[in-house]
C-alpha cells in the first residue's frame, strides 16, 4: 500500500520561504514520477511541479522561476523549496504519485501566505 506524508507546511509572509516535504513508502520510489499539487480556497486542484524518476522537472507557469522540486531516491523523498511566496501561493499541497492503477494522494500541508 502506497503512503505519502507531507510536512513542511505553515504561515509565511509575502515574499518569504518555506520548504515542503513528503516521505513515500509501499512503492519502489526511484522508478516513479512525483508530483507536488494544491488546491486554493475556492479552486481546483492544480499541478504545481513534477520530477520524473531521472530527474526531469515540470512547473505550473505560476510557479517558474520560484519553486524548486527535487528528490532523494535514497530517503524516498521528493521535496519542494518555495521562494518568493505570494498570497495567492495559499493552499493546502498535496505530494501524488500514480501507481496504477490508482493514484496516490498525501493528506495535504496548508500553506499560508499573509502578511
Amino acid at each position: 500500500q502506497v503512503q505519502l506524508v507531507e510536512s513542511g507546511g505553515g504561515s509565511s509572509q509575502p515574499g518569504g520561504s518555506l520548504r515542503l516535504s513528503c516521505a513515500a513508502s509501499g512503492i519502489t520510489f526511484n522508478l516513479y514520477r512525483m508530483n507536488w499539487y494544491r488546491q486554493g480556497p475556492g479552486k481546483q486542484r492544480e499541478m504545481v511541479a513534477s520530477i520524473t524518476y531521472d530527474g526531469i522537472t515540470n512547473y505550473a507557469e505560476s510557479v517558474k522561476g520560484r519553486f524548486t522540486i527535487s528528490r532523494d531516491n535514497a530517503k524516498n523523498t521528493v521535496n519542494l523549496q518555495m521562494n518568493s511566496l505570494k498570497p495567492e501561493d495559499t493552499a493546502v499541497y498535496y505530494c501524488h504519485t500514480y501507481n496504477p492503477p490508482r493514484d496516490s494522494w498525501g493528506q495535504g500541508t496548508q500553506v499560508t501566505v499573509s502578511s
